[in-house]
């Protein structure tokens, strides 16, 4: 099934992020919940490259957020895939996918989408030149 393009030229880079929050009933203690969330991570990066951590609920034993991102030169790319990693999440043995969000972001030549990046280095430059 092909999977729509969501932008298309100038923009050269995507980046998706992908947050997945998970429930994780059989934990009684920490080191339960990072048996759990550390297979989940291995078991991701062996199959798919990605970076993941935990970025949430670090200290309830019972609950895991993790950060997923991936960098592509299609945004399709990187929404198919996050959606194997959270496929990945849903099908956790130990743990019970409650909630995901995903945002794609593009980025043009140069930076020109990030706000406060590049483009405000050439203002600057042009107010010290008189411009």
């Amino acid at each position: 099934m092909a999977r729509p393009c969501f932008y298309k030229y100038p923009y050269k880079m995507f980046v998706g992020v992908l947050r997945v929050s998970l429930s994780i009933v059989g934990a009684r203690s920490l080191k339960d919940k990072r048996s759990v969330v550390r297979s989940f991570k291995e078991r991701v990066q062996a199959r798919i490259k990605v970076s993941i951590a935990e970025v949430g609920g670090l200290d309830d034993p019972r609950r895991a957020t993790l950060g997923i991102a991936v960098v592509s030169n299609d945004a399709a790319v990187c929404d198919h895939v996050l959606a194997d990693v959270a496929a990945m999440a849903n099908t956790l043995p130990d743990a019970i996918l409650t909630d995901r969000a995903t945002e794609i972001v593009a980025f043009g030549e140069g930076g020109s989408s990030i706000a406060g990046g590049l483009e405000l280095r050439g203002s600057d430059d042009d107010e010290e030149n008189g411009e």
